[in-house]
């Protein structure tokens, strides 16, 4: 049957019958099971292995044999944890480069990228300067991270300690061309705060 055909039939549907008492089209979607529940109320993700994308592999080279693989906390997480090489203090104000013993070999196409972990940065103020930072792929050299204590305390950190997050993602190549002009758009030039959402933004305060 083809394209026209189909929408054909479907319409049909939609149109018979009484128009006070319209019928419900047919859905195509397969039917799904019943969302399960854990004991404390959070739903469970069901789905077969085979429906979730392969995992990327990443070569890895563990310059601190002492040290772990980055690792997920949980199944679901998006980053990988990194580990310091090094006992670290930071002062209020104070930033460090310290390494996580570790250098990857990501596949074209991809890049990492270096994030806090919210809970040190919630409760420390322990930040990363140029968060996220980014591993391109041809980076060969080990993983370090430039911390910053952001805080009002001094924050210890331990050798094996983690202190950031790797995020692995695929990153368009892009070529750029060079135009007279760019096409409009509704937003236009308009830059920072164009879109107001607070008071200063809004000129209410100085």
């Amino acid at each position: 049957m083809g394209a026209r055909s189909r929408f054909l039939r479907v319409a049909s549907v939609v149109v018979s019958g009484p128009v006070d008492a319209p019928q419900q089209v047919p859905s195509t979607a397969p039917p799904t099971a019943p969302l399960r529940r854990a004991p404390g109320g959070s739903p469970v993700d069901e789905r077969p292995a085979d429906a979730c994308p392969a995992p990327l592999d990443v070569r890895v080279v563990r310059l601190d044999p002492a040290l772990p693989l980055p690792a997920r906390a949980r199944p679901d997480d998006a980053g990988v944890d990194l580990s310091c090489t090094d006992d670290v203090v930071l002062a209020p104000g104070r930033r460090e480069l310290v390494g996580t013993g570790i250098a990857i070999a990501l596949p074209p196409g991809f890049a990492g990228f270096v994030h806090p972990r919210s809970g040190l940065a919630a409760r420390t103020g322990l930040s990363i300067v140029n968060a996220p930072g980014t591993v391109d792929a041809g980076y060969r050299g080990e993983i370090r991270v430039c911390l910053v204590n952001l805080g009002q305390d001094e924050v210890r950190l331990s050798r094996g300690d983690r202190i950031a997050q790797l995020v692995v993602q695929r990153v368009e190549q892009v070529r750029f061309v060079e135009v007279d002009a760019l096409p409009g758009s509704e937003r236009g030039t308009g830059g920072h705060g164009s879109t107001g959402g607070h008071a200063v933004l809004d000129g209410g305060l100085r």
